[in-house]
């Protein structure tokens, strides 16, 4: 028997999640660790491939997988490192998660941590599609940066941050319990993700018994 996520996947015919960062920095902070780029004057900004915390131990780096069609996040990872190993641990948290049909596509921006052969070949493993935003087109990557906005003002500039496994629970915090479960996002008609879920699955088992 299909699980509901499935249902929906099938429905829907591809379930595209879409990961991506965001710069995040405590208030008063003096901006993040510095980072290479070839952008050249005048050109759009792209968003970065990771987002970073401050803490008294050092940087924190957060990524994310979450599901387009929901806004749930649906993956998340945090380490002191922003090596590919990050992302991969974000989908593969995900992927136990949704347990997403072959297809489904991962839209993520153009850093090297997606680009790398350890993150392609996680995809290849669960018979994911990359796709990746156009070249100086941050717009591709706005569900990502638009999450990253609402946690920094909603989390991450309230307070400062003593260790890593302090950002850490805090973030499962919001996650888990607040943004997945309690916050109302606009675009899903003033629903919560889960409440969003739930409604579809229960519109897909109604149509199945038609």
């Amino acid at each position: 028997m299909d699980e509901p996520h499935d249902r929906i996947t099938r429905t829907s015919g591809m379930n595209p999640w879409r990961a991506g960062c965001g710069e995040s920095r405590t208030s008063g902070s003096e901006g993040g660790p510095e980072k290479p780029t070839n952008r050249k004057a005048g050109r759009a900004l792209r968003s970065d491939p990771y987002t970073y915390i401050w803490t008294w131990e050092g940087w924190a780096y957060l990524a994310t997988v979450i599901d387009l069609g929901s806004r749930r996040v649906v993956g998340w990872a945090i380490a002191d490192h922003m090596r590919a190993e990050l992302i991969c641990d974000a989908l593969t948290m995900a992927v136990r998660a949704r347990r997403p049909a072959a297809g489904a596509v991962f839209h993520s921006d153009r850093g090297s941590q997606y680009t790398s052969t350890e993150f392609r070949s996680l995809l290849s493993e669960h018979r994911m599609v990359a796709s990746l935003s156009r070249p100086r087109q941050c717009w591709d990557n706005a569900v990502a940066e638009s999450f990253f906005a609402t946690i920094k003002n909603e989390l991450i500039e309230l307070r400062s941050w003593a260790t890593v496994a302090q950002v850490r629970t805090a973030v499962f915090e919001y996650i888990e319990v607040f943004y997945n479960r309690r916050r109302l996002h606009s675009t899903l008609g003033y629903l919560t993700p889960a409440e969003y879920e739930s409604r579809k699955i229960h519109h897909h088992k109604a149509a199945d018994a038609a």
